[in-house]
């Protein structure tokens, strides 16, 4: 008799995708509500500041968050026809629209 063979797996993926869009949209509202400071600020232990850090980026920035995420959205609706999506392959990682 002979042993049974496994069933053959397919290879795994070894490359994987971003949204242009959406990573470009996440940078710009971490740069608008100030993130980085605030995510600096609790990592020290300081979480009443970096809650102020982020309300207080936010309060001010209201327009500029609102606008990114506007643009966004229109960008998204635009792209969705695109046969294509792939913009660019750099490596395992390819950026889509």
């Amino acid at each position: 008799m002979v042993a049974r063979r496994k069933a053959r797996r397919a290879p795994r993926k070894k490359s994987f995708n971003i949204s242009a869009i959406e990573a470009g949209t996440a940078l710009s509202l971490m740069q608008s509500t100030g993130a980085g400071s605030a995510l600096d600020q609790a990592m020290q232990g300081n979480i009443k500041g970096a809650l102020n850090t982020l309300e207080s980026s936010v309060q001010g920035n209201k327009q500029i968050i609102t606008a990114t995420l506007a643009g966004a959205f229109i960008a998204k609706a635009l792209t969705k026809g695109f046969t294509s999506g792939t913009l660019a392959k750099l490596g395992p990682i390819r950026i889509k629209a």
